[in-house]
């Protein structure tokens, strides 16, 4: 089938090389003209484990193609996936300026029947605007289906070849007919697909994103308390985690959930919420807590020098909002360099992946470190942000010759309490017990 995939961001990226790899004609239209040149070069524009073999793949096998001209794409191809933003605005609701400019020229250029389907994370009832913007512009019959996308960013290509179900709404059989055929090489390997209406399926992503922002609030909640009375959430977790109802992903407490998804949602549903005239009381406690987190190690690393934080070397590894990505987008490392600088500290961070991203946005405000080690040199502390595997096990003797003082602030629980007592290390984790060394240098 011929397939046309307007914007090439991490959606639409992975949606159409996934497309591709099941043997699809697939033409990725973005606006971005080097951009464009560049995946005509085989040059991948962002970071995604496994996902540049893939492209590169679908291209050699003259799967996959990439175009300015929307047009063109469109002519070629029956179905067409809007895979546009949809930023937050200063309310919090969901800016849909993107898909819908898109969908009124598609009302204009289209010559035959065509499926319009939103990837993109959207309102309820923008499939309905979107109907009426193209109507509005042509007679020719055509049909708007909601196909929202469930990656996880750094599993996004496992997540698309193997998802665990695709949620369609869709009220045209035609439409249904196609969007079955598109997804048949799933459905053979029994991974369902649910049909509904539209705005249910809309709002199924919203959903979902939510509820895992709710459940990774309330572990931090938890942890939280499990400092005040002495308790251990590793184990809290575990014996909630072994509860079939509960399970045990996204029970892993830190310093808050970041990225392009969880923040987003949670504020245009509470946003779509307000608009009718409903409370979404769960989710705006949910943003709150969340926005506390994320720098709730500052007050540790500013008691530990006595106050004052001026003039101190802060050592940052990780500074991607999950590991396997570059994406910065409200990623906590900024919240807390920020906070940081605000009170006189002075940063050096590593990050392999994400470092470009930073440097674009922060500049020479902060130093950035070829390696992890080289990072603690002459530094008063390290603080831990993102989960890289390279962090895992580090050496700790190293990491002591290094640092001026042994303190460690993990914001992501990285490793043993007793592992890091016994290396004589000052230890704060989230929701563990504080290892205190007497011996600092401070």
């Amino acid at each position: 089938m011929n397939i046309t995939i307007v914007g090439t961001g991490y959606v639409g990226l992975v949606t159409g090389s996934t497309l591709a790899e099941l043997g699809n004609s697939v033409y990725c239209v973005d606006i971005d003209e080097q951009k464009v040149e560049a995946m005509q070069n085989g040059k991948i524009p962002i970071y995604e484990p496994n996902l540049e073999e893939m492209f590169a793949r679908n291209i050699q096998a003259q799967r996959l193609f990439f175009t300015t001209d929307l047009k063109e794409a469109l002519d070629k191809s029956e179905v067409i996936y809007l895979a546009l933003p949809t930023p937050p605005g200063e309310d919090g609701s969901a800016d849909l300026s993107y898909v819908l400019g898109v969908a009124e020229k598609i009302g204009m250029l289209m010559t035959g029947y065509k499926v319009i389907v939103n990837k993109s994370t959207v309102p309820v009832g923008t499939a309905e605007n979107v109907r009426q913007v193209i109507a509005s512009k042509t007679t020719i019959p055509f049909d708007v289906v909601s196909n929202p996308e469930f990656l996880r960013e750094g599993f996004a290509v496992e997540d698309s070849m193997n998802p665990s179900r695709v949620v369609v709404g869709c009220s045209s059989a035609r439409a249904r007919e196609i969007m079955s055929a598109i997804y048949q090489p799933f459905t053979n390997t029994g991974i369902p697909i649910i049909f509904m209406d539209e705005k249910s399926s809309e709002l199924t992503k919203y959903a979902s994103n939510s509820f895992l922002a709710v459940k990774i609030t309330f572990m931090n909640e938890i942890a939280n308390y499990c400092e005040k009375v002495g308790a251990d959430v590793d184990k809290v977790r575990l014996g909630m985690g072994s509860d079939d109802r509960i399970g045990h992903r996204f029970l892993f407490p830190g310093i808050g959930y970041g990225g392009s998804c969880f923040p987003k949602d949670v504020k245009a549903l509470i946003r779509s919420g307000k608009g009718e005239n409903f409370d979404f009381q769960l989710l705006q406690a949910t943003e709150v807590v969340n926005i506390n987190q994320k720098t709730i190690l500052v007050p540790e690393i500013e008691n530990y020098f006595g106050g004052n934080l001026q003039g101190r070397r802060i050592a940052v590894w990780g500074l991607a909002f999950k590991a396997n990505t570059d994406d910065i987008r409200e990623a906590s490392s900024l919240d807390n360099i920020r906070a940081l600088l605000n009170k006189g500290a002075e940063i050096v961070a590593y990050d392999a992946i994400a470092e470009d991203n930073v440097r674009r946005l922060l500049g020479d405000q902060i130093e950035y470190a070829a390696d992890m080690y080289s990072a603690l040199d002459g530094a008063d502390c390290l603080l831990i942000i993102t989960e890289w595997p390279e962090f895992k096990n580090p050496n700790f003797k190293l990491m002591a010759s290094r640092l001026n003082n042994k303190a460690i602030f993990d914001g992501r629980n990285m490793y043993a309490v007793e592992t890091l007592e016994q290396n004589g290390f000052f230890y704060k984790s989230i929701g563990r017990r504080t290892v205190e060394n007497t011996g600092k240098k401070i």
